[in-house]
């Protein structure tokens, strides 16, 4: 029995979104997305509005519980990723 046929009969493959490339993906995006969250923080400063400040900090704080949740499953994900070989 091959490999994949194997992960599919005990249920470990996860998609892509789920394999190691997948989740390197994501946490490049949320690279990418802390750009944004510094561009609205200094945007707000400049423009000293509070509400403002508070929403692009909150989307940071989203963005690095996000960031951590992918680093977590990585880490979780081990060395049974069936896309690496």
């Amino acid at each position: 029995m091959s490999k994949i046929a194997k992960a599919k009969a005990s249920g470990s493959i996860k998609g892509w979104k789920h394999s190691k490339a997948g989740l390197w993906l994501s946490i490049g995006t949320s690279a990418f997305g802390a750009i944004s969250v510094v561009k609205d923080v200094k945007k707000a400063r400049g423009d000293q509005d509070t509400l403002k400040l508070i929403n692009a900090v909150v989307g940071a704080v989203a963005l690095v519980t996000g960031t951590a949740l992918l680093v977590r499953e990585l880490r979780q994900l081990g060395d049974d990723d069936i896309l690496l070989g």
